[in-house]
């Protein structure tokens, strides 16, 4: 059932250190701009953001790919 899955950026990342290396590349105010959704704009904070997205699909979606952009643009991956 685990098999390795090279071609999926997101394997083996929890959905709260998404959230933790985008705040820390954009910064809650800029993260709020590229994705309008108020627990990134209004009080954000991780524990919100978790709650949210992990009701919210389409939310969590825009967040992924997000973080996969930022991947594919760091020098550091």
């Amino acid at each position: 059932m685990n098999q390795p899955q090279p071609n999926n950026p997101l394997h083996g990342i929890t959905l709260e250190q998404v959230i933790t290396r985008l705040v820390e590349y954009y910064g809650w105010s800029e993260l709020g701009d590229r994705i309008d959704i108020r627990c990134f704009t209004q009080d954000p904070s991780i524990k919100s953001s978790l709650k949210f997205l992990r009701r919210t699909p389409w939310a969590r979606k825009k967040v992924e790919d997000l973080y996969i952009a930022v991947l594919t643009d760091s020098p550091h991956g």
